[in-house]
């Protein structure tokens, strides 16, 4: 069973991917479950995502099918990292 400690690093690879690879630096941080991603971000653009996604899969270990990205995934913050957690904590 997961716990708390590894949902929080997941979390934190999920902010550390966003700064990375959209150059986000200090805003990344300023991220909460609440805060809109895809249309909301001018640098995350249809481009950028397919190098996000690719950037989650590297880090977390994950394999992330084209059948599981939709709007919903990258709505916000929190829908991006309950994803994440739950490909990397299953």
């Amino acid at each position: 069973m997961a716990t708390r400690g590894d949902a929080a690093a997941v979390e934190a690879a999920v902010r550390a991917v966003l700064r990375d690879v959209l150059g986000l630096g200090a805003r990344a941080d300023a991220l909460t479950a609440t805060t809109p991603l895809f249309g909301s971000l001018p640098e995350l653009d249809s481009m950028a995502v397919a190098g996000l996604l690719t950037e989650l899969e590297d880090r977390l270990g994950i394999v992330i099918e084209d059948d599981e990205v939709d709007g919903e995934l990258l709505e916000s913050f929190g829908s991006l990292v309950r994803f994440a957690q739950a490909k990397a904590l299953s």
